[in-house]
């Protein structure tokens, strides 16, 4: 990690020092530029000595730290912000529905023309034509209101449900944001990973060149066959293009951390692991572990679900009770068509009272919504003992994982001291000529393989620490 930042630092410290050369180099040939023709070209090249500078700038590295990556998570990515609208979208259906209980209230208004009124009197078919004039044209405003008094609880029911949603809705944007908490850091320390394992490539690169002029040398004295010098040429080839992957690698994970925290594309970003490794913490009981994880976003949400469940059971039973309104109407009518003839003369009315309803066919329709609600209850029971089981062995498998990898720790620790041991004697032992390059080969694939194992099995370890926490639902607040 150092090393790449000290890389970065180099690249910006040259490209700085190629700025400055070409701003000074600049200036000297505006100097020497006095005539009224080259103002434009002083303005241009002043221009773009200030573009350059503010592109410059621009190409800075961003040095992030995991922290840092979790808070940004949580404040940017697009998953967590459309978990956040969908708690406002359930509370606005909290609002609905308790505006269920207000009147609903109508204006109507209408005008018309009609014919005259035609009556046959006599016997048969269109015998007997009367016509009685009819006033022609009909006018009619009026205004109505309804209100609830009572329908079987299904408003308060409702109501009830609207909430139950609302409160799922926190507890997935709350799953989300822990979800996204462990990609990020399991990208991170995949990064770091990597990096580690770039500063491992780089420095066995170097040995492989040394260990090639060695073998160059000794085959110019004649002790060492071609076939030697050719191995110890693909070895070196083979760490270079090793590296080369990695560290396409890590750029290609670095692109995806910035996804993940919303940084801009054009952001150059390097990650700063310098505190991560002190993030180790003991492993406690599996108990405790499976006591928070019974009250994890997994298993409140299928709490809820199940609540949700029982509540639509009552609005089920709801369809056997009656229902009472309160209700009223005004209006202004012409003509007055309450008498016939009619009377040619505006008029109100209005009325007020109760109205109460029994929907009889819900006695013999309403069985069978009864026995959905009832069974889906039970598919709720049952899905939350499955989600039960299911975090109880995820949550087994971690704590005994983590466990594993803390053990490993004295096995791999131990690995690379007799790597680095193996290697120093049967480099001595090829340099005397006493063992083959292959053998030499060998040694150095064991070191290099051991040095990797003792860092990612640290990087592994904090990893599953993230994963238990995240399954038991006590992800670190960033």
């Amino acid at each position: 990690m150092n090393m790449l930042l000290a890389f970065n630092n180099y690249q910006s410290t040259e490209k700085c020092r190629n700025f400055a050369a070409s701003i000074i180099y600049v200036f000297m040939f505006l100097k020497t530029t006095n005539s009224k023709e080259d103002c434009f070209l002083r303005s241009l090249l002043i221009f773009l000595i200030i573009l350059a500078f503010g592109t410059l700038q621009a190409q800075e590295v961003h040095s992030i730290s995991l922290q840092e990556a979790m808070k940004l998570a949580k404040e940017n990515n697009k998953k967590v912000l459309k978990s956040q609208l969908e708690i406002t979208l359930a509370e606005q259906n909290i609002k609905e529905r308790k505006e269920l209980r207000l009147p609903d209230v109508e204006l109507n208004g209408m005008y018309s023309r009609i014919t005259n009124i035609t009556e046959f009197k006599g016997n048969g078919f269109l015998n007997g034509k009367e016509v009685t004039k009819a006033i022609p044209e009909i006018y009619e405003v009026n205004s109505t209101f309804k209100m609830p008094i009572y329908v079987g609880n299904k408003i308060n029911n409702a109501i009830k449900i609207a909430n139950q949603e609302n409160e799922i809705a926190k507890i997935k944007s709350e799953k989300t944001e822990n979800d996204i908490e462990l990609e990020v850091v399991a990208n991170y320390l995949a990064i770091y990973k990597m990096m580690e394992l770039q500063k491992i490539f780089e420095e066995n690169i170097k040995e492989e060149k040394s260990r090639l002029k060695e073998v160059l040398s000794l085959q110019k004295h004649g002790t060492v066959t071609k076939n030697e010098v050719i191995r110890a040429e693909l070895q070196l080839s083979d760490r270079e293009l090793n590296a080369l992957t990695n560290s396409k690698n890590i750029k290609i994970a670095l692109h995806d951390l910035k996804t993940l925290i919303q940084l801009p594309e054009n952001e150059e970003i390097a990650i700063d692991t310098t505190t991560s490794l002190d993030e180790m913490n003991g492993l406690d009981p599996y108990d405790f572990y499976m006591t928070k994880a019974l009250q994890n976003e997994e298993m409140r949400v299928a709490s809820q679900e199940l609540s949700i469940s029982k509540t639509e059971l009552q609005m089920v039973k709801g369809n056997y009770l009656p229902s009472v309104h309160f209700f009223g109407n005004y209006g202004f009518y012409y003509p007055n068509y309450k008498f016939f003839p009619p009377n040619p003369y505006l008029y109100t009315l209005g009325q007020v009272g109760i109205e109460a309803s029994f929907d009889l066919s819900s006695l013999y329709k309403n069985k069978t919504k009864m026995d959905q609600a009832n069974t889906k209850i039970k598919w709720q029971e049952m899905q939350s003992e499955i989600i039960k089981d299911e975090i109880q062995d995820k949550l087994y498998k971690e704590h005994t994982q983590y466990q594993e990898i803390l053990e490993k720790f004295v096995v791999v620790d131990k690995a690379l001291d007799l790597a680095t041991e193996n290697y120093r004697i049967v480099k001595l032992k090829y340099l005397n000529q006493l063992v083959l390059i292959t053998e030499m080969v060998d040694a150095d694939n064991a070191l290099l393989q051991a040095k990797y194992n003792k860092i990612s099995t640290r990087l592994d370890a904090i990893l599953k620490h993230y994963e238990l926490l995240h399954t038991a639902g006590i992800m670190p607040q960033s």
